[in-house]
């Protein structure tokens, strides 16, 4: 549950039109503005002046109450909204995980954090910033999953390092970075002994950085989910 709203969160604070957004978010949870300000002890015009961006952009306190307030009330409904977006978490999660920093970190102390081993672009590793990580299944995810959740992989940002686990030289995550719209921050391999040639020269033509490393997937977890 803590997932999901951390992602309303980041859709609203990256929102370009973050009242409108969060207009989204309270009719996608069938809760109206009077219900709304009720529960949140705030007038209607508040809540209408955030949605039509007469006030100036909702600071994250704002934003964590809003989030709180839309499933407290599905939850007094009956949570049908909750169990819906649920759901849809547990899908996605037989493929990858998505992780997200409560701040962002150079991605030079991201490798050391997890004993990695740069192979290319090891110019950039101290100008990129991260804001999170994405664990994949490689086999599953190139197999498996729907189009459709890729988009998901992202995050709330792209950002981000692909975890890639389950490979044996690195060809075929490679090949779905180079022909994805979106490119993450830099791509890791786990536990990976030689990387294929092709993967290389897409790494160096993207200019996103190979790392490899042999840690357990455990330890990396606990190392990064406490950032």
């Amino acid at each position: 549950m803590n997932k999901i709203k951390l992602e309303i969160a980041g859709e609203i604070s990256l929102s370009t039109d973050p009242g409108s957004t969060m207009r989204k978010w309270r009719e996608i949870f069938g809760i109206s503005q009077v219900e709304l300000a009720n529960y949140l002890n705030i007038t209607v015009s508040t809540i209408s002046d955030y949605e039509g961006n007469r006030r100036k952009s909702p600071g994250s306190a704002i934003i964590r109450r809003f989030v709180n307030s839309l499933f407290d009330i599905d939850l007094k409904k009956g949570g049908l909204i909750s169990r819906k977006l649920t759901e849809n978490e547990k899908t996605t999660n037989d493929f990858f995980e998505v992780h997200e920093f409560a701040r962002s970190i150079k991605l030079s102390d991201f490798i050391s954090l997890i004993d990695g081993k740069i192979h290319t672009n090891k110019e950039l590793i101290d100008s990129k910033k991260i804001y999170g990580y994405t664990l994949i299944d490689s086999i599953k995810t190139i197999l498996e999953m729907p189009f459709s959740y890729f988009t998901s992989l992202y995050g709330n940002i792209s950002e981000r390092v692909f975890l890639f686990t389950g490979v044996s030289t690195g060809r075929s995550p490679l090949v779905v970075v180079r022909v994805s719209p979106n490119k993450p921050s830099a791509v890791v391999l786990h536990g990976v002994e030689k990387i294929d040639k092709l993967a290389l020269k897409i790494s160096e033509r993207e200019q996103i950085p190979i790392i490899s490393t042999k840690m357990s997937i455990n330890e990396i977890k606990e190392k990064l989910n406490s950032i």
